[in-house]
């Protein structure tokens, strides 16, 4: 099997492209945020991803189902999608030949999300590992206490008369708090932007609950989800009144976080592996090579001192040939 780098992973021996985000003839798009899509010829990817990817970037766009689990025979290759546990539909790539297996993991998650598919990780030979939080500062605490605070601290503002505005992700991270919210009784109000994506994971099989479009105004009692500050196309939300807000992310853990995102409270909860499910990806997957991205490149050293053959993916343009 033959694999090299050009501005993103190839699949030299089918010129697949994997989450490059130029338009290639064909690309597997792994998951539909914006940094991992682009208007391929022909996209690869599962059902869901179909859907979320079209609605990004054009209903005519020409896509080829990858369910999870179903291989797809191309040339000397055996291509199966298998979940990555980070937002809905999202998918690792394993790609074999009759001598080597190879991960493509995308983004990544190991433990529970309330929307997104468990992650279920294969033993391969080369594993191509996303890791974005790879940085041993980055270690999530228990998930059950973070959510607790976080409902505790809703409540303690639907008591002091405000309401709740979180901040979240538009696709994925807004449809899992949503779920989350609606499951303790909450009505959540979504910003359109957010709304439209929660309409298609309704689509896709995935119900988040009592939720409904903002359209200016909220009864008391309920929480309101808008984008992140940051995201320029998201049009402020108006008639709120006074207001709490929240941010939900694995950056929160940086202590500046709030006061970049000119938030009340930030939270750490994230769709990524965290540290510690970076090195239990590592050992479950158990490969014999293993090449790190959209991360520090100091995760790399840090496995090849724990003993692991580990590589930057990209670092001088490396092509690698394996029999």
């Amino acid at each position: 099997m033959n694999f090299h780098f050009d501005r993103g992973l190839k699949l030299t021996d089918i010129d697949l492209a994997i989450d490059v985000r130029r338009r290639q003839p064909r690309g597997f798009v792994s998951h539909a945020h914006a940094d991992h899509i682009a208007p391929h010829e022909t996209a690869y990817c599962t059902p869901a991803t179909a859907v979320m990817y079209r609605h990004r970037l054009g209903e005519h766009r020409k896509v080829a189902e990858m369910p999870f689990g179903k291989t797809l025979e191309w040339s000397d290759l055996r291509l199966t999608t298998l979940p990555s546990g980070h937002i809905l539909g999202a998918a690792m790539l394993l790609a074999e030949s009759d001598k080597l297996r190879l991960l493509y993991t995308g983004d990544f998650k190991l433990g529970h999300s309330a929307t997104a598919e468990r992650a279920a990780i294969p033993q391969v030979d080369i594993l191509v590992m996303e890791s974005t939080f790879g940085d041993p500062q980055y270690r999530w605490p228990d998930r059950t206490a973070t959510l607790e605070r976080f409902f505790r601290l809703v409540e303690d503002t639907l008591n002091d008369g405000l309401t709740p505005l979180v901040h979240a992700y538009v696709l994925g991270k807004a449809q899992e708090i949503t779920r989350l919210l609606t499951q303790r009784g909450l009505c959540v109000y979504q910003h359109p932007l957010i709304y439209e994506i929660s309409q298609l994971y309704e689509k896709c099989g995935c119900p988040l609950g009592d939720y409904r479009l903002y359209e200016g105004s909220c009864p008391p009692g309920a929480v309101v989800m808008a984008p992140p500050r940051s995201q320029k196309r998201a049009v402020a939300l108006s008639g709120l009144g006074p207001v709490r807000t929240f941010f939900l992310t694995g950056w929160a853990l940086n202590n500046s976080v709030p006061w970049r995102m000119k938030v009340d409270h930030a939270l750490p909860l994230s769709d990524h592996a965290d540290y510690t499910e970076l090195l239990s990806m590592v050992e479950q997957a158990n490969p014999r090579v293993i090449y790190c991205t959209h991360g520090p490149e100091s995760f790399a050293d840090r496995l090849i001192a724990l003993g692991h053959d580990a590589r930057v993916l990209g670092r001088d343009n490396q092509l690698r040939l394996f029999g």
